[in-house]
């Protein structure tokens, strides 16, 4: 039986898009920092974290705790809609999606190169280019038994999105292609 004959039958087998982490790593503070946060704001629709250096690195004139990079976390129809924009800007950008990316719980991570990648964005000499990480967790219904505060437990081996599971649903959800590893 394939996993599409499986989702049919039993719904809550069907994986689902958890969430959706974008990191974008500036490397610096100040003016460059702005600009990366405005740029995320407007790919998102929500405001960044900052996120901080944990440590000391004089080559590259880095202090400790000073804010270096951008992250913000979305869920829902949000993260599916980011998730579409940054498929066609990972498409546009003559990149490839390799199963190698997978883990063997079903997540998965790639990077755009080039934020004016995105349908509707234009180069601004004075913004400048910035690539970002994109990571996406993926689970089936049911995960709120791991979170919850009273009676948690675990989600069983047979429950959890297992690489190929995923795979097929990123190929059948997005249309996206994924390359075998050789």
């Amino acid at each position: 039986m394939s996993y599409l004959e499986l989702w049919e039958k039993q719904p809550m087998c069907k994986p689902r898009i958890e969430k959706v982490t974008v990191n974008m790593g500036i490397g610096e503070s100040g003016d460059r920092l702005l600009k990366g946060e405005k740029v995320l704001e407007e790919l998102t629709g929500q405001k960044p974290v900052r996120t901080r250096a944990k440590q000391t690195n004089p080559a590259f004139g880095i202090r400790k705790k000073l804010p270096i990079g951008l992250k913000v976390t979305l869920r829902g129809k949000r993260a599916e809609e980011f998730l579409k924009n940054a498929f066609i800007a990972f498409k546009a950008a003559g990149k490839t999606l390799y199963s190698y990316s997978f883990d063997e719980r079903g997540n998965f991570s790639f990077g755009i190169p080039e934020h004016i990648d995105f349908p509707g964005q234009k180069y601004d000499p004075e913004i400048g280019t910035f690539g970002m990480d994109v990571c996406v967790t993926l689970e089936k219904p049911g995960y709120r038994v791991k979170r919850r505060k009273i009676s948690r437990s675990r989600i069983p081996k047979r429950h959890q999105v297992k690489k190929e599971e995923a795979i097929e649903y990123i190929k059948t959800t997005f249309n996206i292609d994924i390359v075998e590893e050789e």
